[in-house]
């Protein structure tokens, strides 16, 4: 393949800070990468079995007792790596300390899995933050991570397709039916962008898989052909649909 030269700029941009001010590792806290070998080596990658549908592992790859009671409006969600151990401790410098240059080390771990999925979509989209939430934290951590993705596999991407219509609670310590509940009608399509299209959804973390859900729907209202979702990590459920944070 073609050297992406749009890419590459985006590497140099964050090499050349790298340069000028010395990182430390957003895992462990090791000088001399924004992310270590140490923690690539040390972080519990998700593969199958896993549903095929949620991404979810279990022990058949079989869709999961969830997906068949009530099937997602997504086509198919996957994660990189389990919610725990320096994913977690980088997606927390990410989001919360502003340490904004492990997006693109970060989605480097993604850009692999994904290339190995081969899915077929035209747009990549990153889950809307809230407005209280983006003016709190001056950018959205799921964009850090979708725009490398998009220009690495040369398509087209835009903040646009999806809109946050209304703030929500806090996911963190809800039960999976109340996190449906709480992303249920949150999310609003730009038709005009996503009609007819094949949408890959970007986030830093997914757990029951409403956010992604709650996004697939409002895309597909909006004409949308198929929808994946695609996050850094994922808390893994189990069956009795406890969400397990450690």
């Amino acid at each position: 393949m073609p050297v992406n030269l749009a890419y590459r700029a985006y590497q140099l941009f964050w090499e050349a800070l790298d340069w000028l001010y010395p990182p430390n590792c957003g895992g462990c806290g090791a000088a001399g990468a924004r992310w270590c070998v140490k923690c690539t080596q040390s972080t519990l990658e998700i593969r199958p079995p896993i549903c095929p549908i949620c991404g979810n592992p279990n022990l058949n790859n079989k869709p999961c007792e969830r997906c068949q009671i009530s099937s997602p409006f997504y086509k198919s969600l996957r994660s990189y790596a389990v919610f725990s151990g320096s994913i977690r401790e980088a997606i927390h410098r990410l989001k919360y300390q502003r340490d904004i240059g492990l997006g693109e080390v970060l989605a480097r771990l993604m850009i692999a899995r994904l290339e190995k999925l081969n899915w077929p979509f035209d747009l990549v989209t990153p889950v809307p933050l809230g407005l209280v939430r983006f003016k709190e934290r001056g950018y959205n951590q799921a964009t850090l991570l979708a725009r490398p993705i998009a220009l690495f596999l040369r398509t087209p991407f835009s903040t646009q397709a999806l809109v946050r219509t209304r703030e929500t609670r806090t996911q963190v310590g809800l039960t999976v039916t109340e996190r449906m509940d709480n992303m249920s009608g949150a999310f609003q399509a730009n038709a005009d962008l996503v009609r007819s299209k094949n949408i890959l959804v970007v986030d830093d973390v997914a757990t029951s898989g409403a956010t992604f859900n709650a996004c697939a729907k409002a895309l597909l209202d909006g004409g949308a052909s198929n929808v994946y979702g695609f996050s850094l990590a994922r808390a893994v459920y189990s069956p009795k649909g406890n969400i397990d944070l450690s």
